[in-house]
């Protein structure tokens, strides 16, 4: 008997030890598991932390650069109206110059009959003279057209005396008919004035642009048998 007690005693104190290490494990692992908790819940934090310097930073960035987007934007509005308040000065006649209109008092109609034709007999010089007189006297959309830009311009260039009336009449047809039939070539003898005045960058620019988007055209043919030298030249 006494040795069933001691057996079952034994088996108690056994199983009491195995019981408190079996305790001492759980709380062990119960400890871990805790710390591990913690630590997940710290990278949490802190990762919510990061989120949101990041999201703040990404605003920050898009800030700088709609403010970028919008300063360029007012710089190319101030860039476009200078150019078009030098545009819409007209050049003035020349002292020694034909028209005379304080003494005689043309009409848009006998100014433009004369201009007309002064240059269908290549007296270029007179021919541009009154062109630009009726940009002067008259002002009006129903005279200043397209067709009288293209014309104005065209004389004015091969009078080789008003290249600044080129530019500025040619400059008027490609600002306010771009979709005119003579949009190109006002274009490519705007260039033509731009290369005679020493203005190499403007002139090449508008080749380049020919090169680029035009080359199924009368004045790309002009133009390329000649490009590899413009490059070279004028680049």
């Amino acid at each position: 008997m006494k040795k069933v007690f001691k057996t079952i005693g034994l088996t108690i104190t056994c199983l009491f030890m195995s019981s408190c290490q079996f305790v001492d494990y759980i709380e062990s692992k119960s400890a871990s598991i805790n710390n591990y908790e913690r630590v997940a819940l710290n990278l949490s934090k802190e990762n919510r932390i990061l989120q949101t310097k990041m999201s703040s930073l990404q605003f920050e960035i898009q800030s700088v650069k709609s403010r970028n987007q919008y300063l360029e934007l007012k710089l190319q509005e101030k860039s476009n109206k200078v150019k078009r308040e030098i545009a819409s000065i007209v050049p003035s006649l020349p002292k020694n110059n034909f028209v005379k209109n304080d003494i005689y008092h043309w009409s848009s109609d006998q100014m433009l009959a004369t201009a007309e034709k002064e240059f269908n007999s290549k007296n270029f010089e007179k021919s541009a003279q009154f062109y630009h007189a009726i940009s002067i006297n008259y002002n009006t959309p129903n005279i200043l057209t397209d067709r009288y830009h293209f014309e104005a311009g065209i004389a004015a260039y091969e009078s080789k005396s008003h290249d600044d009336w080129t530019i500025y009449h040619l400059n008027s047809l490609v600002s306010k008919y771009p979709y005119s039939k003579f949009y190109r070539g006002a274009k490519l003898w705007m260039a033509l004035a731009n290369l005679r005045q020493g203005n190499h960058k403007a002139f090449y620019s508008t080749v380049d642009e020919f090169r680029k988007k035009y080359k199924n055209t009368r004045e790309w043919d002009i133009l390329k048998g000649h490009y590899e030298t413009i490059v070279q030249k004028y680049k």
